[in-house]
C-alpha cells in the first residue's frame, strides 16, 4: 500500500501560510491544552512539527526533563519536524502509522495529542483503546479538532478551510467514541476561532 492511500481522510498538512494564520501563538495552544514542564508527551500525526516544537518548548520549561515523540507516516513531514525541533535533545521521532501506536512507543506517556485529525480516522475507537495502552495511569488524551460548523463558516485568509463539513465532530461525539476506550472527560477547552480540544484522563 503506497504512502497517500495509507493517509487517513482530510488530513493532510495543511500550507503553513494559513496554519501560521489560524495558529498564531502554539505555545499558548499547548499550555491551554494542559500540557506542562516535565510531562513526556507524544504528538501524534505530528506532521510538519508545527505543535511538537511548541510541547518541546513547554515541557521543558524551567530545565524540566520532559519528553517529547513526534510520530508520523510521512518520512518528508518528520524530516521537517525535525528541523522545526534542532537544538532540542529531548524530542525522539517515529515514523509509523498512528494505529500502531501501542508497538512503536514502548515508554509509558503523560499525554497523547492528536490535533486536526481524529476527524478523518477510520477506526477512531481503535486509536483511542491503542492511545490507552501507552498512558500513565492519570494520563491526559488530547483530541484537537474543528468545530462542527460549515466549511464555508471557517475561512482562513478569505478561503474555507478544515475538513469537509460532513467530517467534522462535535465534543459529545468524541466523547462517545473515546470514553468507553477506558477515559473519562475532563474538560472541553475553547480554541477560537474555529477548534477545541476535549481532554480525557485515562480510567
Amino acid at each position: 500500500m503506497t504512502l497517500p492511500e495509507k493517509l487517513f481522510p482530510a488530513t493532510l498538512m495543511p500550507d503553513r501560510d494559513w496554519w501560521q494564520a489560524l495558529w498564531p501563538d502554539p505555545d499558548a495552544t499547548i499550555a491551554a491544552l494542559g500540557i506542562d514542564p516535565g510531562m513526556a508527551a507524544v504528538d501524534l500525526c505530528c506532521g510538519d512539527g508545527y505543535f511538537t516544537a511548541a510541547i518541546a518548548r513547554r515541557v521543558a520549561g524551567d530545565s524540566a526533563a520532559g519528553s517529547v515523540i513526534g510520530l508520523d507516516l510521512d518520512p518528508g513531514l518528520l524530516q521537517q519536524a525535525r528541523a522545526a525541533c534542532a537544538g532540542a535533545a529531548h524530542c525522539t521521532w517515529i515514523s509509523g502509522d498512528a494505529m500502531d501506536l501501542g508497538q512503536l512507543v514502548t515508554a509509558r506517556a503523560d499525554c497523547v495529542l492528536i490535533a486536526n485529525t481524529f476527524h478523518g480516522v477510520p477506526d477512531p475507537a481503535g486509536l483511542a483503546a491503542a492511545v490507552s495502552s501507552i498512558l500513565s495511569p492519570g494520563g491526559r488524551f488530547i483530541v484537537v479538532n474543528w468545530h462542527a460548523l460549515p466549511r464555508e463558516q471557517t475561512p482562513v485568509l478569505g478561503l474555507p478551510r478544515g475538513p469537509k463539513s460532513e467530517m467534522r465532530m462535535a465534543p459529545a461525539a468524541v466523547r462517545a467514541i473515546v470514553e468507553p476506550r477506558g477515559f473519562e472527560l475532563e474538560a472541553v477547552v475553547e480554541l477560537p476561532p474555529y477548534h477545541y480540544g476535549a481532554i480525557f484522563v485515562a480510567a
